[in-house]
């Protein structure tokens, strides 16, 4: 399959897949989005550069150091969350230190109080992400952060069609809803590989 059908078919399921992160509410239901069929990672992943399976994150600036863990898709094609206090990266899609775009997740908060990615707002371009994993380590510089609604993400920034090793981190953000008992924004934030 060549490089650009590759891409396209990795942008339209892993976007489609994106939409199941709304809920990252404060504990409670998440609600998630009917959406395209899963891939499997030997058809996401670019086979330039082969990483071993991450471990830990570490975001000195937030005082986050957390375990990660690996997240797919639900049964209705929704990318599935990490359980409250727990952070995880998307592992149909590139691993961290791999070509192309990796993706790690955390809630913001929880009926008990802030979580993994509760910070994660206050980023600031510069900054470090430290992705530990079983053959090493990789580590990323912040390039900008965005809060969009939950209907609008930019799917074409998230998946970039790259070749470069970046990451990003996405949680919850902006006013909850009540009524739905979820946020109504996302905060993504964009790193490149130093």
């Amino acid at each position: 399959m060549n490089r650009t059908v590759r891409n396209g078919t990795l942008i339209a399921t892993l976007s489609a897949a994106l939409l199941g992160l709304v809920g990252c509410g404060s504990g409670g239901s998440e609600s998630v989005a009917p959406v395209a069929p899963a891939t499997t990672s030997a058809a996401v992943a670019p086979a330039s550069i082969q990483v071993g399976v991450p471990t830990r994150v570490e975001i000195p600036a937030i005082d986050v150091d957390e375990a990660l863990h690996g997240v797919g898709l639900n049964p209705d094609g929704s990318m599935q969350t990490p359980d409250f206090g727990d952070a995880a990266w998307y592992d149909l899609g590139p691993r961290p230190g791999a070509s192309g775009p990796a993706v790690v997740l955390a809630h913001v908060d929880s009926k008990g109080g802030p979580d993994v990615f509760y910070r994660l707002k206050d980023l600031e371009p510069g900054d470090r992400v430290t992705v530990h994993r079983e053959d090493g380590a990789s580590t990323f510089v912040v390039d900008s952060l965005e809060q969009v609604q939950k209907d609008a993400l930019p799917y074409e920034r998230i998946w970039a069609d790259t070749d470069e090793s970046v990451l990003r981190l996405i949680t919850c953000g902006g006013s909850f809803d009540h009524s739905t008992g979820n946020y109504r924004d996302n905060i993504i934030v964009y790193a490149h590989l130093v």
